[in-house]
């Protein structure tokens, strides 16, 4: 029988996504104050792998990560999803959007092994954690670099996203250090 451990700690990730610049600020200032400094931001890269989100978004939406500086524990995955899906209808309501849903936050985190990410969406390779938020492991590190498996969404799979999580993991490893 293996001995129950702590998990070590992760680094909280988000993956913001809207076509209004001013909404990823603002996701990104409540972010802060919430849940503390972030330690690494990527450019927005404008998403050009699906048209799924067009109609309840807008079309041209693009995407930043905010990896944030202090280490959490991964048991807390749920408890972000929710809070960040509250955010999202607070924004919506704070203006007369012409779309639905003008800011898409997509919680997770980066472990030395793996970037996860939590969904309301029940799949066959999800995991369900608890309060109707699943986790899904999205990519994988093996051999020095990330690696899709088949679920992974298309712009997941993109290089300067994988460039991003790699400075997300040389964070980590040496937050790790110093703990």
């Amino acid at each position: 029988m293996g001995d129950i451990t702590t998990p070590r700690p992760v680094l909280r990730i988000v993956a913001a996504f809207s076509c209004y610049p001013d909404s990823l600020k603002w996701g990104a200032s409540l972010a802060e104050r919430c849940w503390g400094p972030i330690a690494l931001t990527s450019e927005p890269f404008l998403l050009t792998e699906t048209t799924y989100y067009d109609q309840e978004m807008g079309p041209g939406q693009s995407k930043q990560f905010w990896a944030f500086a202090d280490l959490q524990s991964p048991g807390e995955l749920p408890d972000w999803k929710r809070e960040s899906n509250q955010w999202e209808e607070q924004h919506a309501q704070q203006a007369d959007w012409p779309v639905p849903r003008p800011l898409n936050l997509d919680p997770g985190y980066i472990s030395e092994a793996k970037l996860v990410l939590a969904t309301t969406k029940d799949r066959d390779h999800r995991i369900y954690l608890r309060d109707g938020i699943f986790a899904e492991v999205t990519l994988h590190y093996r051999r020095k670099a990330w690696e899709a498996w088949p679920w992974t969404y298309p712009d997941y799979q993109r290089p300067e996203f994988h460039e991003f999580f790699n400075r997300c993991r040389e964070y980590l490893r040496k937050s790790l250090q110093s703990l």
